[in-house]
């Protein structure tokens, strides 16, 4: 029975997502987007990081796979730019196994680092795909990029190409409607697939691999075998979200996939809490939607000021904000904000003890320094509509 309001909670959620689009403005629904591609990346690396134990620094460069094979895969190929031209699905299916092949080829490196050598090696990763995407013109498109081709599924197009009528509840499905569901769909089943691989044998075995290398060695567990697995599917997982990316953005260039988007990757799953899949989509909700709302509403904000003006501008705030939450975090509240949760519950709501996060409670990883905002998962999303 102790199941049953947690269940109950995740039914009402999911009818208020099923609902949302149906009184949603188109501002918030290009934010649901951003937020929903974010937390698949978010869930991706908190089984890398919180429950394997292996820092990663370079997920943008494995969104940005995901994202530009992706978009080769279902563009028409055309004198400058090359494509497959395959149906979107196939596609999606095809950006998710190139990008778990880099991080399968990755694997024998993070075999063998741990640690900050591990997060400096895939570091290293987000500068070479950056230059490939700049130099691999007929590919990526370069510097400017390349456009994505709309989401089709038997016919039926997630775009506002589509010239059929399609109205719920009297309220018009335009693109951004349909693609709501599209990545709702795509969240569920990644929210799913984390939790089930969370408390598996392999995830177990990630977990004693992160506690102690040699203990897990000695108990017969396949330590380099492991950590491998654990970096190919944190890779289809950013593979995934760089596709959902791709969708919501509409047009793909470099400035997309920055260090910049590894770091707030990394702050998404600490100020969730280490190991939590739910940890990592309220974290990426915290980390995407907080720049976006500021900048909307900056108008109405009297400390806010506009960019380039000289005063306090969302980005900055935001910035301050993601400081300030990841020292309280690790200062205050072990196991992020869904560790602090489960510990008022089981105080206020009589439930037993349980553990605030998969990550023990002296893991406190340093993510680095923002270097500087730059485009990454925070698009201007125009206050008047975002397609």
């Amino acid at each position: 029975m102790s199941d049953l309001p947690r269940r109950i909670g995740g039914l009402v959620l999911l009818l208020v997502a099923l609902a949302l689009p149906l009184v949603l403005e188109d501002f918030w629904l290009q934010l649901g987007l951003f937020v929903m591609a974010a937390m698949v990346g978010a869930i991706g690396l908190t089984l890398l990081v919180g429950v394997a134990g292996q820092l990663s620094l370079g997920h943008a460069a494995f969104a940005a796979i995901g994202a530009y094979v992706f978009v080769w895969a279902t563009s028409e190929s055309t004198p400058t730019l090359a494509g497959a031209g395959l149906p979107a699905v196939v596609g999606l299916v095809v950006a998710v196994g190139v990008t778990a092949l880099v991080g399968f080829a990755f694997s024998p490196v993070a075999s063998r680092l741990r640690g900050i050598y591990l997060g400096l090696a895939t570091l290293g990763l987000v500068f070479v795909v950056r230059h490939l995407l700049l130099n691999l013109e007929p590919w990526t498109g370069g510097f400017t990029g390349r456009s994505v081709e709309p989401f089709t599924l038997g016919g039926f197009s997630f775009s506002n190409r589509d010239p059929d009528y399609l109205a719920v509840a009297g309220v018009e499905f335009e693109g951004l409607h349909r693609l709501w569901y599209l990545f709702l769909v795509l969240t569920l089943l990644a929210c799913w697939l984390g939790v089930n691989l969370r408390s598996s044998r392999t995830g177990r075995a990630w977990a004693n691999v992160r506690d102690s290398e040699t203990a897990a060695a000695a108990m017969g567990i396949a330590v380099a075998r492991h950590k491998a697995s654990a970096f190919v599917v944190s890779s289809g997982y950013a593979g995934l979200a760089g596709a959902l990316l791709a969708l919501a953005y509409g047009r793909l260039a470099p400035d997309v996939f920055t260090l910049t988007v590894s770091v707030e990757f990394l702050v998404m799953i600490v100020i969730g809490g280490l190991g939590s899949v739910g940890g990592a989509m309220v974290g990426a909700l915290f980390v995407t939607a907080l720049p976006l709302v500021l900048t909307q509403y900056s108008d109405a904000i009297p400390f806010l000021a506009a960019p380039g003006s000289g005063g306090l501008d969302p980005a900055t705030a935001s910035r301050l904000l993601y400081g300030l939450a990841i020292i309280a975090v690790l200062v205050f509240l072990r196991g992020g904000l869904t560790g602090a949760f489960r510990r008022l519950r089981g105080r206020f709501g009589g439930g037993g003890p349980v553990a605030a996060s998969g990550a023990p409670d002296d893991t406190r990883p340093a993510p680095p320094t923002d270097p500087g905002h730059q485009a990454g998962m925070h698009p201007a999303i125009s206050k008047e509509t975002a397609r």
